[in-house]
């Protein structure tokens, strides 16, 4: 049993583990790797081969990249580019090269990607996420989601979302619960791997 208190680099929607070390940084984050004969190989490639702070593609532009067609989700559905890997290999592609998705236009059908940069500050107790503000804040930003629609979701008002991520209250045992429930069903997630104390160095 632990707690951890720690402020880490958070991509929208990617579970990150915290990994005891001795080093100065007090944890790293791991980073999901992506295998060679993967068929979103090439778009890891393209990727990690830019240096812009955004990368805008047509979705027939990121195809085009790979050696065979793209699922039909992946035109009709925002779910299929949300940012995970665990049983998305698409999203291990963007993930790997230390990329997230930014914004998904079915409409126009383009995907814009943006280098990993949210920092969120994520506290565990006993290995169970804190619903505190930034833990709310990053799962509302996995989730591709604005305040107004987040606050549908959970069912509660657009300003209770606002007054939350801005750490005025925190929601109630019911709602911890519904968040926690969101948070897995998204495959949001930041799991300790090791039974002893892990505190940050900031």
């Amino acid at each position: 049993m632990f707690e951890t208190d720690s402020s880490f680099c958070v991509p929208h929607g990617r579970t990150y583990a915290l990994i005891g070390h001795n080093g100065a940084d007090g944890l790293s984050i791991q980073r999901p790797v992506i295998k060679t004969g993967s068929k979103y190989y090439p778009l890891y490639q393209y990727l990690q081969q830019q240096a812009r702070r955004e990368v805008g593609m047509a979705i027939a532009e990121i195809e085009a990249l790979l050696p065979g067609p793209l699922p039909k989700s992946a035109w009709t559905q925002k779910a299929w580019w949300s940012n995970r890997s665990r049983g998305a290999l698409q999203a291990t592609a963007w993930i790997s090269a230390g990329y997230h998705t930014h914004t998904i236009d079915l409409d126009q059908q383009r995907v814009t990607f943006r280098p990993f940069q949210a920092e969120y500050r994520i506290q565990q107790k006993d290995g169970v996420l804190l619903w505190e503000g930034d833990a709310i804040k990053a799962l509302r930003k996995h989730l591709h989601l604005t305040q107004a629609k987040f606050a549908e979701t959970l069912g509660v008002r657009r300003q209770t979302v606002s007054e939350w991520e801005n750490g005025l209250y925190a929601p109630d045992r019911s709602t911890a619960k519904h968040l926690g429930l969101v948070a897995t069903q998204s495959e949001f997630q930041a799991s300790p791997q090791t039974p002893t104390p892990i505190t940050a160095q900031t």
